[in-house]
């Protein structure tokens, strides 16, 4: 009995250590992970600093390896770091790095420096899957880089590319990997994650750039895609219809929707503005309501950094090109009601760690911030990486890891050392 207690608490900190898709261990950018809260004058040591040449793919985390896009030779490549040094293991190239309208190097002095893969890879049972700008979805081993499968999503399923090609990160969930970007009758995709054969496919709505999401709502498991014509929820393993949400589209949609209990928050930038509504689950009938809608870019709009939400509050980087100044606010769920906004964020993103905010400055800053709706409290920042930086922090064992169009860096937080 000692003997398997011990190998549950060790099987435990190894999932709690890892960060093995976009959006984290728990799919809603939250780990219950520690770091430490104070770090030195100087910043926290920096274990390795590699070159990850344009992206704005974050980094995943698995069995000692970690994985995301740089661009190489005009090409969308997925590159296998090495978790205690940086040593790159492998590569593989996948699609032509175009995406279009000159991407994310257009646009205002604040938008220049460098383009790429928007995507982030994610990790499960010993495989990587990627998703290129092309919908490409690749299956390879996670030791090797060895392809194990490939789907071709416009190709195989009827799509077309949207303005700037895909944004949004493969979602595991059990044994299945969610995707969009298919044409009439099945835009919206399940694979099993195994082998790669279609479990279901429906719907005919378009995709945009965010990724798509999983919650338990009233006990039912379910997958939610926000698409160009608000949002979609599915039953997860059969792809059931369950409820549909209208929200305005205009031009791009990057950020994912946010549950908290039967509350679905979402939020767009281009004077789309966010809004919060109710999800009901009564007699098998699903019905959505809304409990508050604020329009515009300057409250609640969300370019493509996904709040995170504690205790009836999000906490994120709101604002709409606001490159380099734009704030971290604290929004209460159920009002709309902004508690607190800090400047100075820029268009990065967020992560909670063991309950707190963890950002990414979209100039290569990080920030550890206390998630309280009292005031903003700061904890601890650091410089990190040069270069432009729309990707989320990541952390797994103790380290933090951040990348922009430049360089990718490993930080030792790890709160038995960091203050040392």
């Amino acid at each position: 009995m000692r003997n398997l207690l011990i190998l549950t608490v060790l099987g435990t900190s190894t999932l709690m250590a890892e960060w093995p898709q976009y959006r984290g261990p728990n799919k809603d950018g939250t780990t219950a992970g520690r770091i430490a809260t104070s770090w030195p004058v100087a910043g926290p040591k920096t274990e390795w600093r590699v070159k990850t040449p344009n992206g704005f793919s974050s980094i995943t985390v698995s069995d000692e390896r970690a994985f995301t896009f740089v661009t190489r030779e005009g090409r969308e490549t997925l590159v296998a770091l090495d978790v205690e040094t940086g040593r790159e293991l492998w590569a593989t190239a996948m699609t032509p790095a175009d995406y279009g309208h000159n991407g994310g190097n257009a646009g205002a002095r604040g938008n220049q420096g460098g383009d790429g893969a928007r995507s982030t890879p994610s990790v499960d049972g010993g495989r990587v899957y990627a998703l290129s700008a092309d919908l490409v979805l690749l299956c390879v081993v996670a030791k090797t880089g060895q392809k194990v499968w490939q789907r071709n999503i416009i190709a195989e399923f009827g799509g077309a590319p949207i303005k700037w090609k895909n944004a949004a990160s493969p979602l595991l969930d059990g044994d299945l990997v969610y995707v969009g970007g298919g044409g009439t009758g099945q835009s919206l995709i399940a694979l099993n994650k195994v082998d790669g054969k279609v479990a279901w496919k429906t719907g005919t709505e378009t995709i945009t750039h965010a990724t798509p999401i999983v919650a338990d709502i009233h006990g039912v498991r379910q997958v939610i895609f926000f698409t160009q014509s608000g949002l979609i929820s599915l039953e997860s393993v059969t792809g059931k219809l369950l409820w549909k949400q209208p929200f305005k589209f205009a031009v791009s949609t990057a950020a994912s929707p946010v549950v908290e209990g039967s509350l679905v928050f979402c939020s767009a930038g281009y004077g789309v503005g966010g809004g919060c509504f109710r999800v009901d689950h009564k007699e098998g009938k699903w019905t959505t309501d809304e409990v508050w809608r604020i329009p515009g870019n300057a409250h609640v709009a969300n370019h493509w950094s996904t709040p995170v939400v504690k205790n009836g509050h999000l906490y994120g980087l709101f604002g709409f090109k606001k490159y380099g100044d734009g704030p971290l606010k604290c929004v209460e769920l159920a009002t709309g009601k902004i508690k607190w906004e800090q400047e100075g964020f820029g268009a990065g993103n967020v992560i909670l760690v063991d309950g707190n905010v963890l950002a990414l400055t979209d100039f290569g800053e990080v920030v550890l911030a206390k998630a309280t709706p009292e005031g903003y409290r700061e904890m601890a920042r650091a410089k990190a990486v040069g270069g432009k930086c729309w990707s989320t922090p990541t952390t797994s064992g103790g380290r933090v890891f951040v990348r922009s169009t430049t360089e990718a860096v490993c930080l030792n937080v790890d709160p038995k050392v960091a203050r040392r």
